[in-house]
């Protein structure tokens, strides 16, 4: 990607920038050691599990714990995972499950439709399957959105859980129970409210997982440690070699800190009517982006954008100062994601913002900084903020030349 100058602070990054930041930042104490296992609660009840752990040996204990044995499953994955995984998932729901297919449709967001929902109706009512059956969704956002979807409608309602593949699956899409299809211009659109049973995360899936959808993840991850916790984004910056070289603890102490930190915002609020919008930093103007785009940049790529134009208005705001700004903004480069775009225009991007979900009546709920570790619903931005935002993030043939 082109992106426009790095802030002179930005060789703070190597060796020390961690040290930089805690002396900015209020530290909250993180421990070394997380347990594999986080429960999401409901109405104050454990409502599902999170098992984060290596390879799929856990993955017919822990469904019967949900008492989900002696029943028919259907793994929905797609053409990228299904030929690496949906075999070893089969073999090992074998003599658990009474039956066990597989349905594998084409990978991307291109597939993201009714008409791939359709097809699944038509495979599950072709194997028999009913109301007490279950649907895996092995993959990553695609297949985990569009399989609680299809499990919350088919026979108005059948269980599902998650296997979610992909880093950014992993921290963000398969927790929560949002679920759903895009239609026409409009992401999410259409879609349901749908707790799996279970989010099955195998972290070893990480290391057949390619470098671009690897580091789109790190947008999500980075994202937590902004809008709630300074210390954890303290802690990525520190730990940058080992995120880099897939060092499994860490993978794993990060994956779990990113699925406590949405999980508070899920059971404070469920349906998302609230505090849980703070979960949306740097989607607004993402999501925008990913649609002008023609979905050529993956989801991440788009927030990552979206997180610095979201800095940005917050530096024109006044809630933040501009060296936080800049350091924000180039924390994206070291995990390779995109800081600036080109061959866009603004008005373009700016076109697809009045369809993004978060508007409410006339009013947009934007997400804005105060600090990093701290965000806030923010209603008072405007149009031309927005406008002025992608203007800084758009690389133009007068950038080239400075």
């Amino acid at each position: 990607f082109k992106s426009k100058s790095i802030s002179k602070n930005f060789p703070r990054y190597i060796g020390g920038l961690g040290k930089f930041f805690l002396n900015l930042y209020d530290r909250k104490v993180i421990h070394n050691i997380m347990a594999n296992t986080i429960t999401v609660n409901k109405d104050n009840r454990p409502c599902y599990d999170i098992l984060i752990t290596r390879g799929f040996g856990e993955l017919k204990g822990e469904l019967e714990k949900v008492a989900l044995k002696d029943k028919k499953y259907a793994i929905i994955t797609d053409s990228q995972v299904g030929p690496i995984y949906a075999d070893k998932v089969k073999e090992e729901l074998s003599g658990f499950a009474t039956e066990v297919v597989v349905f594998t449709f084409k990978a991307g967001e291109s597939s993201k439709n009714l008409d791939t929902i359709n097809e699944m109706y038509d495979f599950l009512l072709e194997h028999n399957f009913t109301r007490s059956d279950v649907l895996v969704a092995l993959g990553g956002g695609v297949v985990g959105d569009m399989t609680g979807f299809a499990a919350a409608t088919y026979m108005r309602g059948v269980d599902f859980i998650q296997i979610p593949t992909t880093l950014l699956s992993q921290v963000d899409s398969s927790i929560g129970g949002k679920t759903g299809v895009d239609y026409k211009q409009y992401k999410n659109i259409i879609g349901a409210f749908n707790m799996p049973r279970l989010v099955y995360i195998n972290t070893e899936t990480l290391n057949t997982l390619d470098g671009r959808q690897f580091y789109a993840g790190m947008a999500e991850v980075m994202k937590y440690g902004l809008i709630r916790r300074s210390a954890f984004y303290v802690w990525l910056i520190d730990n940058m070699y080992e995120i880099h070289e897939k060092d499994m603890a860490a993978l794993e102490y990060m994956i779990s800190q990113s699925c406590q930190i949405k999980k508070e915002y899920v059971e404070k609020d469920p349906y998302d009517k609230g505090d849980r919008a703070i979960l949306n930093f740097g989607h607004t103007i993402g999501h925008a982006i990913e649609k002008a785009m023609d979905f050529k940049l993956l989801h991440g790529e788009c927030v990552a954008l979206g997180s610095v134009a979201a800095a940005f208005i917050s530096w024109k705001k006044g809630y933040i100062e501009m060296e936080d700004y800049y350091e924000i903004r180039d924390m994206f480069v070291p995990f390779n994601l995109p800081i600036s775009i080109d061959s866009i225009e603004a008005e373009s991007i700016m076109e697809n913002v009045k369809y993004d979900k978060k508007h409410s009546g006339n009013t947009l709920s934007f997400i804005s900084l105060k600090k990093v570790g701290k965000a806030f619903i923010d209603t008072t931005v405007t149009k031309e903020e927005i406008l002025d935002a992608l203007n800084e993030i758009i690389f133009t043939d007068e950038d080239a030349h400075e």
